[in-house]
Order: C-alpha cells, then sequence, then structure tokens
C-alpha cells in the first residue's frame, strides 16, 4: 500500500511540473486530496523556477 501511495505523489508532482513547464497556472492543480495537492503545487513551483532560470521556454 506504501508503494502505491508514493507512486501516486510521485505522478501528482510529475504533473505538476509538466504543468508549470506548459505555462499554466497554479490554480489549474486537478487534486483535491491535500497531500497530492502539496506534491503537484511543489512540482509547479520547480517548473517555474525552471522556466525563469532559462532552463525551458
Amino acid at each position: 500500500m506504501r508503494r502505491q501511495k508514493r507512486d501516486r505523489l510521485d505522478r501528482a508532482y510529475s504533473n505538476g511540473y509538466q504543468a508549470g513547464i506548459a505555462g499554466r497556472h497554479k490554480d489549474n492543480c486537478p487534486y483535491q486530496n491535500a497531500n497530492a495537492k502539496s506534491e503537484w503545487l511543489g512540482g509547479w513551483r520547480e517548473a517555474m523556477t525552471d522556466r525563469n532560470a532559462g532552463l525551458y521556454k
């Protein structure tokens, strides 16, 4: 069970990162669960940092 939960959170982080790279707004987070939403936003923030650093256009 722990692995499945971690996989879901990893996927939420990855989806958030992809949303950030695509330039989507953080209010578009599809998750309602607090843990998944937190992971999604973490990925989104890291992607925005990477975009601002010029890694993606």
